[in-house]
């Protein structure tokens, strides 16, 4: 409509000032022609023109003043342009037909009101897509999610103070030890991605990172889960630093893989959770070396899993949270590269109950468990064997160089436990108790008002047994001997685990530590008394 009206105020103009020319030009001609004695005729003729000419000027105007009425009734969109109401625009207008400078301001405002307005019919638009982050507290962790819930990140970590003091011969010093200072984030990419990052800023030797992976979750019952962490065997290995029930772990957790460095490793797994959680499953490759390391043979380590639920569904509640499972593991090892048979310090540090020797071949670990847990009680086992190959190991004397086999190293370990919370909490099987009511600090999520905290006991049978078979060699070129070691040793534990609040817990350990046999030469068997202590909070 607006376009309308401008090309009309344009042909105004035009016609106005092509018929004022041509007024004026047959004026101009009559006055001269009066000195050349125009006839009357050709007078009446010109006047008869001119007054044609003026009745079109003024149907023109007549029209133009129209439009510009029409164009005063209100429109929406005209209605938002503060800076051009309609009187200013009809005085452009009429303006115009007079053939005023107005005009070429009319035209070109025209333009700048239309883009004006796109701005501002577009702006709430983009306001709208424009949604803030959400961020907040899930109970467990802080996050920050996008507005369309596709992304979401968390921070998390956990740090574990503890103090140590023992009594017994040769017996380390008392000391404080900060065992674990662990920061990182775990998040989601949309319904199928998560990820986790995860770093220890106490470790003393070796990679800083201990996890970092991304899981991919096609389906429940399918998963893949690949970068660095925890190898899928055995029970307690899998329970997080923070869930344990004792300050350090069962002696059987000597023997699994890549033990010496919490027991991580990169690979990749295929896993999950069939009907429904009734049976989980794991399949999966690792280097079997420790952080980031490069593997000694060109075989990597195959570990598999399997954990059976068998009343998760039923309604029997004294059997639902039974489980047993059990893992298998292969690896191979290489003498040239170094290659040494499992660690035998104990996880207390108490003393080394078995010295290492050089393996060279194949690596077979076996595990057998269960979980039984009841409301508040809980009890759990756990049995692992370990075998480590001794192939064209050598014997290097005077005589001469030989390379033949030694007896496999055959090595097993085992723990039950059992704990109960006396405060009434239920005890999940891999988690912190939602403590009731807390000391102090924030509320539990589900919490019922201030108290004493939640207060569990716990006790542990564990023990290890290790032989390493000896060997004599008559031959003249390997003429030698080779001792045997068969040593083993186990610990009574009786525990006290306190949580004033859902993220802080001390746990306090009296440790029993019976060598049967001695680790080194000179040593005597005998007991060693260790309390071990634990000061953790997380969030």
């Amino acid at each position: 409509m607006r376009s309308i009206t401008t090309h009309l105020v344009l042909l105004v103009v035009f016609v106005t000032s092509g018929l004022l020319a041509q007024t004026q030009e047959p004026a101009d001609k009559t006055v001269a022609s009066s000195s050349a004695s125009a006839t009357k005729a050709e007078v009446d003729q010109l006047r008869s023109e001119v007054a044609a000419q003026r009745q079109t000027i003024e149907e023109l105007k007549a029209l133009v003043q129209k439009l510009a009425e029409q164009r005063t009734t209100p429109v929406a969109s005209e209605a938002a342009l503060p800076d051009a109401p309609a009187d200013a625009r009809l005085q452009n207008v009429e303006a115009s037909a007079m053939g005023t400078a107005h005009l070429s301001d009319a035209v070109l405002r025209e333009p700048l009101m239309m883009e004006e307005a796109m701005i501002d019919q577009a702006a709430p638009a983009a306001a709208k897509k424009d949604v803030p982050l959400t961020a907040g507290w899930n109970g467990e962790h802080f996050f920050i999610k996008s507005a369309d819930g596709q992304f979401t990140i968390s921070p998390y970590g956990y740090v574990n103070n503890d103090y140590a003091a023992y009594k017994g011969d040769g017996a380390p010093s008392d000391t404080f030890i900060l065992r674990q200072a662990r920061f990182g984030f775990q998040g989601s990419y949309g319904s199928h991605f998560d990820f986790a990052l995860l770093t220890d800023a106490a470790a003393t030797s070796g990679s800083v990172v201990r996890d970092v992976y991304l899981n991919i979750r096609v389906r429940p019952e399918f998963q893949l889960q690949a970068g660095q962490f925890k190898a899928p065997f055995g029970q307690e290995v899998g329970i997080g630093d923070t869930n344990l029930d004792f300050v350090v772990r069962g002696f059987q957790s000597m023997l699994a893989p890549s033990a010496a460095s919490a027991y991580r490793s990169p690979g990749a797994v295929l896993h999950g959770d069939l009907y429904g959680g009734v049976i989980q499953w794991f399949g999966g490759v690792f280097n079997g070396k420790g952080y980031a390391l490069a593997n000694t043979t060109n075989e990597p380590e195959f570990v598999g899993r399997l954990r059976f639920y068998p009343f998760r569904k039923s309604k029997d509640s004294w059997f639902k949270e039974f489980a047993f499972g059990g893992s298998i593991d292969h690896a191979r090892s290489r003498a040239l590269s170094g290659d040494l048979s499992f660690s035998g310090t104990l996880p207390d540090g108490a003393y080394t109950f078995f010295p290492q020797f050089p393996i060279n071949g194949d690596i077979w670990r076996y595990n057998g468990e269960f979980t039984y847990i009841k409301n508040a009680f809980a009890l759990r086992g756990e049995y692992v064997q370990l075998q480590m190959d001794r192939d064209d190991i050598g014997s290097f004397q005077a005589g001469g160089v030989g390379y033949l086999s030694l007896p496999v190293i055959r090595s097993k370990g085992w723990d039950i436990s059992s704990t109960y919370l006396l405060t009434g909490e239920k005890r999940p099987e891999n988690g912190t108790p939602r403590v009731k009511h807390p000391l102090f600090g924030p509320d539990t999520p589900g919490g019922q008002g201030r108290g004493l905290g939640a207060w569990e006991v716990a006790v542990r049978y564990t023990g290890v047994q290790a032989l390493e078979p000896g060997e004599s060699f008559r031959q003249y070129y390997t003429q030698g001997y080779v001792p045997t070691f068969d040593d083993h040793t186990d610990e009574v534990t009786l525990g006290l685990n306190w949580y004033p609040n859902y993220w802080v817990k001390y746990v306090v350990n009296l440790g029993i530590d019976r060598l049967k046999d001695p680790s080194t030469i000179g040593s005597e068997p005998q007991n060693y008394y260790v309390v071990l202590q634990r000061l953790q909070f997380r969030f």
